[in-house]
């Protein structure tokens, strides 16, 4: 549903239409049947929730646009009742669905913005299509515009860095701020050039050079890496043992918080009788270690694929850990001193 390529990638914000990534194998994995309930924290389009459904399964559908919950809510429709869309952030589903704790069969995640939001260009998250600097995905809060109007040098540049791993953060950064000083940003074509012209365009990287800014901008705005890692611990809490959580992430930030989780909660800490007072650490989830990727076929039909990987576990009988910091396998880029508007 989302995808990080080069220009010619649609996922910038071309007009391909909507391909389920890594379908095949999230179905086998994920496993469905009938009988059983899963959610698709991120139904975007559909795609992953009409193929459960498919396969017999009932589907609870989380997505925090509402766009994509009128959908969801047609496509409901043909269903008899077997597929109930939710309207909310799927980092906060523990919340959400806090009544089916611990009788979930399954949960799957595909993480990023969807191809139905970068085409629309009145969302604001394509450099290459004119529209309001917006970027947020529930259509809340504060805007991408609001972003780059209103933080300092320092903070722009370490979005920049951490969640786009743009190279050259601190040119882009400055003259985002000289620029504002004469008149405010707006429109997303505005931002994109002044981008383009700080950073340039090297022989070796063929994507736009506005891409990485562009992309941190919409994670920052969006929590992305928060709503995962609050994403995960809630699934530990919601599946039941023998539950399957399928992951499928786009990017190397998002992937490494997906590993993190999959590594902490799959081992355990452990006690030793010269150290009595260590607790030991029960595994919650049996997980592979090695990420999946798509066939050469899929990523030559759907460029989106190329760098998707999915990770995948399954619930064991331990309970839910619970600690004081629940975020602390994930890691999350030191973005905290930056004051959220």
């Amino acid at each position: 549903m989302t995808g990080h390529g080069g220009t010619e990638d649609p996922a910038i914000g071309g007009p391909t239409r909507h391909i389920p990534v890594l379908l095949a194998e999230v179905l086998d994995h994920l496993d469905p049947k009938p009988g059983e309930i899963v959610v698709d924290g991120t139904f975007g389009a559909g795609g992953y929730s009409r193929a459960i459904l498919d396969r017999g399964a009932d589907v609870i559908a989380i997505d925090r646009d509402p766009s994509a919950i009128e959908a969801a809510w047609s496509m409901a429709e043909g269903f008899e009742g077997r597929l109930t869309p939710v309207h909310g952030r799927f980092g906060a589903m523990g919340e959400l669905l806090a009544d089916r704790a611990g009788s979930l069969d399954g949960v799957v995640l595909d993480i990023g913005v969807s191809s139905m939001q970068l085409d629309e260009a009145e969302r604001g998250f394509s450099f290459q299509k004119d529209g309001p600097l917006d970027m947020r995905m529930g259509r809340e809060g504060p805007s991408a515009a609001d972003v780059v109007n209103t933080l300092s040098v320092g903070d722009l540049a370490r979005i920049f860095n951490f969640l786009g791993e743009e190279r050259h953060a601190g040119r882009a950064a400055r003259a985002i701020v000289d620029r504002r000083e004469e008149e405010p940003f707006s429109r997303t074509l505005d931002l994109s050039r002044v981008i383009g012209k700080a950073v340039g365009r090297s022989p070796k990287d063929k994507i736009d050079p506005a891409t990485r800014s562009f992309q941190a901008l919409r994670i920052f705005v969006n929590d992305e890496l928060g709503e995962l890692a609050r994403a995960l611990v809630a699934a530990e809490t919601l599946l039941k043992p023998g539950g399957r959580l399928v992951v499928v992430s786009f990017h190397s930030l998002e992937d490494r918080i997906v590993k993190r989780f999959f590594q902490d909660r799959s081992s355990s800490g452990g006690g030793s009788r010269h150290l009595p007072d260590v607790i030991t650490v029960v595994p919650t989830f049996e997980a592979r270690n090695r990420a999946i990727g798509a066939s050469d076929a899929e990523a030559a039909v759907n460029p989106r694929a190329r760098s998707a990987k999915l990770r995948l576990g399954t619930r064991l009988e331990a309970p839910a850990r619970t600690t004081n910091d629940p975020l602390s396998f994930a890691g999350l880029p030191a973005l905290a001193d930056i004051e959220r508007l």
